[in-house]
């Protein structure tokens, strides 16, 4: 389909702009779609705030069998949309179907919170002034909620916002990426083919002072952001008194005891560092190795990624495809540049390729100030560095004004729990690499990563308002 209409309170419209989505490695022509104009988030706006009271109205049971229906039609159409998904965003074939593979896994776990939106009986004589007397909580959808969803993963984190918005019975305004809508154009038109009534989703491409209207219309009761720091703490700041939920960035750190599997580990840090070329919030960025095992695993892993494959994301044998355009491979590029400039090493990569890749890179020996190690660099590079003594590491870690998740490679049961502990970080994951995230886990970070959590269950109390009943029985 290379004719993309957007889907604005319940109708598929097309708008005075058109939008063209090119793929990031080629800058081939993948689908024009629209920028919704002003009036169109009118009537977005609108039609959500008219239809929160019948999606809220919906049994329980319905909203589960929709969200069921759409999970189905995510598996049934995997290929497809994977197509979709590896063209306008760069992601390599098998990377871009695990994506859809998740959001499928999203959907059904909300339709399983849907019916899990349980409240709790509260005993009240706790004094003499509660006697005969007991309380009940219940969870109420906010009513209309605007969404904003980040490039990276133009589907399954969509899903994220739309899924428990649905579950919890909100309607939703979603603002797609500009870069990567189409994915999300294809979500609303599974979702609008389920039944969800007309108007209580929208999922428009909009300008950013457009689109901004989302963030200060204070007919929205929440807003929930995924993308950069610097954008989401000025919507914060802006939001009025809706609800905010920011997900945001990290520079990820990962802990190598000195009693860890260094073959086991050095696949997993290849993987976490690399896959997407890099563009997750909790990819690998900075690697703290026991002097132990510090020269062993750097060798490893530079054989490792010299062995990772570049190029086309629509080429099935393709490990690392571009970034999302090539004025971040320029970035990257730069970053390497300052990060040597100030005494770094490049282990392996550091070059360009072609117009929007870059080889895989590691570095050593990196300034704890330089842009790769304090910033997030979203691209595909780590960096190794030493420690001698375990608290060391998670000083290190610590140090970042960013604190999403953090993985730990450790046999030490102390070492585990004081990481646990100590890390200043959302999530801490033993064993494996910080990139690791299952659906329907809480998700979100501390700092500047972020506020709030993600994940369906937890999305759905961030989405609803929890209400008291106070019952006396002798009246």
């Amino acid at each position: 389909m290379s004719n993309w209409p957007i889907f604005v309170a319940g109708a598929w419209v097309d708008s005075a702009t058109p939008l063209e989505v090119r793929a990031p490695y080629d800058d081939a022509l993948v689908g024009t779609t629209w920028l919704g104009q002003a009036p169109d988030l009118d009537r977005a706006s609108d039609a959500a705030v008219a239809a929160a009271p019948a999606i809220a109205a919906m049994p329980a049971y319905e909203r589960a069998a929709l969200l069921r229906r759409v999970s189905d039609t995510l598996r049934e159409r995997r290929e497809p949309l994977a197509a979709v998904l590896a063209a306008e965003a760069g992601k390599p074939l098998r990377d871009a179907g695990a994506e859809v593979d998740r959001a499928s896994l999203t959907f059904s776990v909300a339709a399983d919170e849907s019916q899990r939106m349980m409240g709790e009986v509260l005993p009240l004589d706790l004094a003499p002034a509660g006697a005969r007397r007991f309380a009940l909580t219940r969870r109420f959808p906010l009513g209309a909620i605007a969404g904003i969803s980040p490039f990276n993963f133009p589907l399954n984190l969509v899903a994220h916002k739309l899924a428990p918005a649905i579950a919890a019975g909100n309607a939703i305004v979603l603002k797609p990426a500009t870069r990567t809508p189409l994915s999300a154009l294809a979500l609303a038109r599974i979702i609008d083919e389920a039944g969800l009534p007309k108007g209580a989703l929208s999922v428009v491409p909009l300008a950013r002072d457009v689109g901004d209207r989302l963030v200060t219309d204070s007919r929205f009761k929440l807003l929930t952001f995924t993308g950069s720091p610097a954008v989401g703490w000025a919507m914060k700041s802006r939001a009025g008194n809706k609800r905010v939920v920011l997900e945001l960035g990290g520079n990820a750190g990962v802990i190598v005891d000195r009693d860890a599997n260094v073959e086991a580990v050095v696949k997993r840090l290849v993987a976490g560092g690399f896959s997407y070329a890099g563009q997750s919030c909790i990819s690998v960025q900075r690697i703290y190795v026991h002097d132990a095992l510090y020269e062993r695993l750097s060798a490893q892993i530079v054989a490792a990624v010299e062995q990772l494959r570049v190029g086309d994301p629509l080429d099935p044998a393709t490990d690392v495809g571009p970034l999302i355009d090539a004025g971040e491979a320029d970035r990257i590029a730069a970053w390497i540049q300052e990060a040597v400039v100030a005494g770094a090493r490049v282990l392996t990569g550091g070059q360009r390729i072609g117009r929007a890749c870059y080889a895989p890179t590691v570095l050593a020996d990196v300034p704890a100030a330089a842009k790769v190690c304090a910033e997030e660099a979203f691209g595909p590079l780590v960096g190794v560095y030493r420690y001698s003594e375990f608290p060391e590491a998670i000083d290190a870690i610590n140090r970042s004004r960013f604190g999403l998740q953090a993985g730990v490679f450790t046999n030490t049961l102390s070492h585990a729990l004081q990481a646990f502990e100590r890390l200043d970080v959302g999530g801490v994951i033993l064993n494996d690499v910080p990139a690791y995230r299952m659906d329907h886990m809480p998700y979100g970070g501390v700092k500047d990563s972020g506020l709030g959590r993600e994940g369906p269950r937890y999305a759905i109390e961030e989405m609803t308002e929890l209400k008291l009943l106070v019952v006396n029985q002798d009246s």
